[in-house]
This record gives C-alpha cells, structure tokens and sequence, in this order.
C-alpha cells in the first residue's frame, strides 16, 4: 500500500503539533509534511526550491490555513487550482476565521472544504478525525492509481 501523505500548512506551531499528534493517534496518515508559510507550501507542491529532489508525487490532501505568512491562504490555493495537475489535489482550508467574505472567497477559488478550527482542544482533535477519516479513507482522489 502506498504511503498515505498529507500537506499541513499552518504557522501556528501549537495547532500544527495538535493537528499532527490527532492524526497520527488515528493512524490517519503514514506521512504528514509540515510547512509554515506560502511559499514554502507552494515549494512543496510544485518541488522547487529546498523541496526540488524530491520525488514530485502530489500530497492526497492539503490541510491550509488562511492566514499565513508571506502568501496567505487563499493566495496558495489561487496558484494551486491555477496548475492543472495540482488543481485536482482535495484542498481543506482548516483555519479560524469565521468570516463570511473568507468562506466565500475560498469556495470561489476552489477549496474543496472549509472548516473553522474548534477552540476547545476535544473538538479540535475530533474534527481533525472526522477530517482525516473521510478525506483520507473514504474519498477516491484522481491523483492516486
């Protein structure tokens, strides 16, 4: 079986270590790559910069939050839904902004989910499951053979 590999984009290193820590208690994902900003999320997906020896295969999900450093959120998912093969990677915006004008600019851009991030740790590591599960066992990606 292939290696299960999820791009989590996110600056906030207390969510990302919860993020990572819920997903793995699930066995969720066999891999989860860490970025902290646009740019280098942009890196890994199209493997450029410090990501160029990598072996190029697309991440089956994208969890990306809104508001990051140096490229925001929707930025990111304008360029990935621009490319013609990275478009087809399911994108999540898993962030905390509950803004209306948010929620429908990434919907407009082509997220493919959008979640607000529970502030109450339980309910957190619970959607981060419920995330996982579907996104990662139940949902068929054209990405993958």
């Amino acid at each position: 079986m292939e290696p299960i590999e999820i791009l989590l984009v996110e600056d906030n290193m207390n969510d990302a270590e919860l993020a990572i820590s819920a997903l793995n208690e699930y066995n969720l994902a066999n891999k989860v790559e860490h970025v902290k900003d646009g740019p280098e999320a942009l890196d890994f997906i199209f493997c450029k910069g410090k990501y160029k020896d990598r072996v190029c295969v697309a991440p089956k999900v994208i969890l990306l939050d809104l508001k990051l450093p140096k490229l925001n959120g929707l930025e990111v998912l304008k360029k990935i839904k621009e490319d013609n093969l990275a478009k087809k990677i399911p994108v999540i915006m898993l962030t905390s902004s509950q803004e209306e004008p948010d929620i429908e600019a990434a919907y407009s851009l082509g997220a493919n989910s959008y979640i607000v991030k529970p502030v109450e740790f339980d309910k957190f590591v619970e959607a981060l499951k419920n995330v996982g599960y579907y996104w990662m066992l139940i949902n068929q990606s054209p990405l993958r053979k």
